[in-house]
């Protein structure tokens, strides 16, 4: 019961916190939004998106990873403790110390992306364009926790909530705002979230 609760409760909160940061990152880059929309509209129409979708809708998938890379609303990963005595960049760290993982070291990391503080999707993407996932890409957690039940869960969660705003809604900056005036700046909490803003979500059957 208590894993239940743990599942549903943290997952809630990052979940739709990583859907906010992605209609906020498709309001400002209206060029990648086309592509997901393109990429919907060819592959899926109108019927309902379902997970099994996810492999003929490559684009959309590295949209999706590059919005929980350039997110990365959990910086910190939960405490681990080493397993044995180690050398970690010059510093002895003995067996049994307990050790925070900062995550966004990783999905900012210079020398493993080639743009880490920009939206580009293209981190997920082979010279094919074909999705493939990088190492390094660790948004949950690392070790062998980030493999837990709660990924998989917040995976398709993720996968399917965007997927079908995107199918049905165009994601713009308010009248009067212009996607360049669009602040991406953390809001920090229990998560980092988006500052308060606003979208205008217009009906893709009205345009």
């Amino acid at each position: 019961m208590q894993t239940v609760i743990n599942m549903f409760g943290a997952g809630t909160d990052t979940t739709a916190t990583t859907l906010r940061w992605g209609l906020l990152f498709m309001a400002k880059n209206p060029k990648i939004q086309d592509q997901v929309q393109e990429e919907l509209s060819r592959e899926i129409g109108s019927r309902k998106v379902q997970v099994e979708d996810r492999k003929n809708l490559p684009f959309t998938d590295a949209v999706i990873h590059e919005t929980q890379r350039l997110a990365s609303i959990l910086p910190i990963a939960v405490p681990h403790k080493t397993s044995q005595d180690i050398t970690f960049q010059g510093h002895f760290i003995k067996k049994g110390t307990t050790v925070y993982p900062l995550l966004t070291s990783v999905l900012y990391d210079e020398s493993e992306w080639e743009r880490p503080h920009s939206f580009y999707p293209a981190h997920f993407l082979d010279k094919d364009g074909k999705f493939f996932k990088r190492e390094a890409f660790m948004p949950f957690s690392a070790g062998w926790s980030q493999d837990f039940s709660g990924e998989s869960l917040a995976r398709m969660e993720l996968f399917i909530f965007f997927t079908s705003l995107l199918q049905h809604f165009r994601l713009l900056p308010p009248p009067g705002v212009s996607e360049d005036e669009l602040d991406l700046t953390h809001n920090v909490g229990f998560t980092l979230s988006p500052s308060p803003h606003k979208l205008c979500a217009v009906s893709c059957i009205e345009q």
